[in-house]
């Protein structure tokens, strides 16, 4: 069995305070967390690396420094400055949620992950992070750094994700109750500069004596994980509709669903059949010749790759706004979107 929990968080700790990853968003030794920050870092690190976060942080805080800022922003500055991060419901979540914090809860963030919980966007881990780190509570949030370092610790042997409990179990048992917060970012240090996916530095662990991972010679085996289905393939026409002065027409998304809030050019749904019937063209913004593109755009989300036929014509109407190119910069247009417009401006 591993070392006691005590002895394992108190090596942690250690190392932790030696080895710790200086970022934008933590703060420094000795300081307290700004609640504000913590908050906004842990958004946009969901499904994110550090190193893609790092800019976006910055500039969000360049533009609104508090929260009551962001509030009193408008939905459509938020998702401009998000594009490129993706999962766009974060950004919409963030907005509501920078709102409700401002109007109902005086600009301060509750400090009990029951009162985060209640927060738009904020689920189960991210209101364990931001209680432990910016509030110093005894809560374990436990993302994928911490998922593998703790499975890898107790040699957890059930695959993942029916596993998740009884790894929360082992992290939660580890959890001191004070310097929680340093605690958990040290797990996730070390997931992300030691206990590697896929190279686990097993002799710069400062946990490797105690690791039964480490004992059994074979790190990488855990987490062990049921192998994922393959990704479908999902078909749509989108329309390159362009007015005689140059302008492209385009619409904004519902703002619930995939991509919700962000523009778009004209698309239809989105779906499992390939579109050859013809049928495409009851979605067309107007009625007009359209020629399509030789190659389709690809794009992958997380759940299903795309498959976009790009169809474009000159149009006298149409029901959305008119934009021209050069002006696209100022849009919340999503990457595939932005993929669209590269792929209409290499066809010329």
């Amino acid at each position: 069995m591993p070392a006691e929990p005590t002895a394992i968080a108190n090596t942690l700790i250690a190392w932790y305070d030696a080895h710790r990853r200086i970022l934008s968003w933590r703060a420094a030794p000795g300081e307290i967390s700004d609640p504000y920050a913590v908050w906004l870092s842990e958004i946009m690190l969901q499904q994110t690396t550090v190193a893609t976060v790092t800019p976006y942080y910055g500039n969000f805080l360049a533009k609104w420094p508090q929260v009551g800022d962001l509030a009193e922003a408008s939905l459509d500055d938020v998702l401009h400055a998000w594009q490129g991060l993706g999962y766009y419901s974060r950004a919409r979540n963030l907005h509501k949620c920078a709102q409700v914090v401002s109007v109902e809860y005086g600009g301060q963030f509750p400090d009990t992950e029951l009162g985060l919980r209640a927060l738009p966007g904020i689920g189960p881990y991210t209101a364990a992070a931001i209680a432990a780190i910016a509030f110093g509570r005894k809560a374990t949030p436990v993302d994928g750094n911490i998922e593998r370092v703790v499975a890898r610790l107790y040699a957890v042997a059930g695959p993942l994700p029916k596993s998740k409990p009884q790894i929360r179990t082992h992290a939660e048992a580890l959890t001191p109750t004070r310097r929680a917060g340093d605690f958990a970012q040290a797990l996730m240090d070390l997931g992300a500069t030691v206990c590697k996916p896929r190279s686990a530095d097993c002799i710069a662990c400062p946990l490797s004596g105690a690791c039964l991972a480490n004992k059994e010679h074979n790190p990488a085996r855990y987490p062990l994980r049921v192998p994922k289905k393959a990704r479908p393939t999902r078909y749509g026409v989108v329309f390159w509709a362009m007015r005689s002065d140059g302008a492209v027409l385009v619409r904004r998304r519902p703002e619930t669903g995939l991509l919700g809030g962000m523009m778009e050019f004209p698309t239809t749904e989105w779906r499992e059949l390939a579109w050859e019937d013809g049928s495409w063209c009851y979605w067309a913004p107007a009625a007009a010749d359209w020629d399509a593109l030789a190659e389709p755009v690809i794009h992958s989300f997380t759940h299903f790759r795309l498959e976009l036929t790009v169809m474009r014509s000159t149009v006298r109407g149409g029901d959305g706004k008119w934009c021209h190119p050069h002006d696209f910069r100022d849009l919340a247009l999503p990457t595939v979107m932005k993929k669209v417009a590269t792929a209409i401006a290499q066809s010329s």
